[in-house]
């Protein structure tokens, strides 16, 4: 009986100073993960939403435009950056991190496709004011379709850069997708695999195998602000990536692609995989679709070639 207390004893002591010491590791990865300071929050504004504090850029004047960056690990409004000067010469441009992502506020909440929804509708509704253009990259591209199903007032033209699969937004969680999602909110061991899946080296080579058409042009900068963003908000940032991993944010828009009526136009990159069977099953169910291919780029046109890309908003947006 004393062996067994004294083994008893033994386990709690040296797992209370494993959990002590991956605590302090996790705690320097978050702190030394700002350190280049790539999310520039000069000229900051912010709406309180429901959930937390939205952080947006706001410049230029004309017609508003709403910029939806992607769900990618890391992604924020610094996606756009390219382009957002150019585009605030002829619109009020309206550069939005979406909640649990870059500068804005990381509830430890489960996110789901209609949180984002209902973000952007009030978004939209009480900041802007007016009825806009939206902009989205990826994967957002499905927060905005369903949007603006819901209210269609409230926007005007879309445009989607390299919107994901209509099979993939289809694909609802499974039992091992809630495990990844309990896993990864467990307290200091699940934010430590956390760390590893958004180390620096992971999200590199995100970009390079993933991401980027020239694998040897990598936007260094782009990655350092990736890995900023994913460990801000320390032990919270993890929420928004378990959220989208376990396919949370899931959700089936082929009924509402039928229905809206606004102007959709898509920009695919050239690499990116699926680009022009993703194209044909969009405007299979919304023959009124229009679409167009950017050279010489993948998953971030905006970013590898911003000059071909804004020639197409010029065209859109006109």
């Amino acid at each position: 009986m004393k062996k067994s207390k004294h083994k008893i004893t033994t386990f709690a002591i040296l797992f209370a100073i494993a959990t002590a010491i991956i605590h302090i590791i996790n705690k320097f990865i978050s702190a030394t993960a700002s350190l280049k300071e790539m999310l520039d929050t000069t000229g900051r504004n912010y709406y309180t939403w429901r959930y937390g504090e939205l952080y947006y850029k706001k410049r230029g004047k004309g017609s508003p435009i709403l910029l939806v960056h992607d769900m990618q690990p890391g992604a924020s409004g610094y996606e756009w950056r390219q382009v957002e000067k150019a585009l605030a010469a002829n619109h009020t441009v309206y550069t939005l991190d979406l909640l649990g992502c870059g500068r804005s506020d990381k509830p430890g909440i489960t996110y789901t496709n209609f949180v984002y929804v209902q973000m952007i509708c009030d978004f939209i509704k009480n900041v802007i004011g007016e009825k806009t253009d939206v902009i989205a990259s990826g994967f957002s591209g499905s927060f905005i379709i369903m949007a603006c199903r819901n209210e269609k007032e409230s926007f005007n033209k879309i445009m989607l850069v390299n919107p994901s699969k209509l099979s993939s937004l289809k694909q609802m969680p499974a039992q091992k997708d809630k495990l990844l999602k309990c896993i990864i909110e467990i307290p200091v061991f699940g934010t430590l695999i956390y760390h590893m899946i958004v180390s620096r080296e992971s999200l590199n080579d995100l970009f390079i195998e993933n991401l980027f058409y020239n694998p040897f042009h990598i936007d260094k900068d782009m990655v350092d602000a990736y890995y900023e963003a994913a460990h801000k908000g320390g032990y919270y940032a993890k929420y928004v990536y378990a959220s989208f991993a376990s396919k949370l944010m899931n959700i089936d828009i082929s009924s509402s692609l039928k229905v809206i009526d606004q102007s959709i136009f898509i920009i695919e990159g050239e690499s990116e995989s699926n680009g022009i069977s993703i194209i044909k099953d969009y405007c299979e169910l919304n023959p009124a679709i229009e679409s167009t291919i950017i050279k010489k780029s993948k998953h971030f046109p905006h970013v590898e070639n911003p000059d071909k890309f804004l020639e197409q908003v010029d065209i859109f947006f006109s």
